[in-house]
């Protein structure tokens, strides 16, 4: 293993540095993550008196944790150039708006938090189009796809796969339009999973049953 690059700063993605640096019998790995993953306090506000805060995650943190931390904000590539870390995504759909529940405070001003530290890496798998791969695709899922497609000027899509964040009262109504979206995209394969729902991802089978795969835990899939 040579690198690892970090979807974003969620205590749900940041678990693990420690057991990565005992497995691989390396210290100083390369973890390439938008700088905004560190900042804190982070916290989900359903109202002024109810708000769920998440673990701390701090630069020390990953140190101690015996890797290297690259923070990149602008599209960085990894593995001499074959993988690419896409940094910070542009929103520019109509309707992928964001979490609206994610709040930060800095200098004691508490602000939304659009997880601007949500990222993702793509690779070109050579005659057969770009393969994206998302973390959370918090910036939107069809925001991540179109910032990859024109970040590498290469518009054939062989695989979307990842979590797609449809779940829940305030993603579920964008599930018709994402499908529709990812339709006229046309990727060879689309893969759901993590955050993407179950409502989601039953539509996607239906919607696009050439092209769903469904992923589980410990499904092993080779793009070649």
């Amino acid at each position: 293993m040579e690198v690892a690059a970090l979807s974003h700063g969620h205590s749900d993605h940041t678990g693990g540095m420690a057991k990565l640096t005992a497995m691989t019998g390396r210290t100083g790995l390369p973890l390439v993550v938008h700088p905004a993953a560190f900042q804190s306090p982070r916290y989900l506000k359903f109202s002024e008196e109810f708000k769920v805060y998440f673990p701390p995650f701090s630069r020390d943190m990953v140190r101690q944790a015996g890797l290297t931390i690259i923070e990149a904000e602008e599209p960085y590539p990894m593995l001499d150039g074959t993988v690419l870390f896409l940094g910070g995504i542009p929103h520019t759909t109509d309707f992928e708006k964001g979490w609206p529940l994610p709040h930060s405070r800095k200098d004691g001003k508490e602000s939304w938090d659009a997880i601007e530290d949500d990222s993702f890496i793509v690779m070109h798998l050579k005659d057969k189009g770009l393969v994206i791969l998302s973390g959370c695709a918090h910036a939107g899922i069809v925001n991540t796809v179109q910032y990859a497609v024109k970040t590498t000027g290469i518009d054939r899509i062989h695989a979307v796969m990842g979590g797609f964040h449809l779940s829940g009262p305030f993603f579920e109504p964008l599930i018709d339009r994402t499908t529709k979206e990812l339709q006229k995209m046309n990727p060879a394969y689309v893969i759901p999973t993590h955050c993407t729902g179950r409502k989601a991802i039953m539509e996607m089978e239906k919607q696009m049953p050439q092209q769903f795969i469904l992923n589980m835990a410990g499904t092993k899939l080779t793009f070649q």
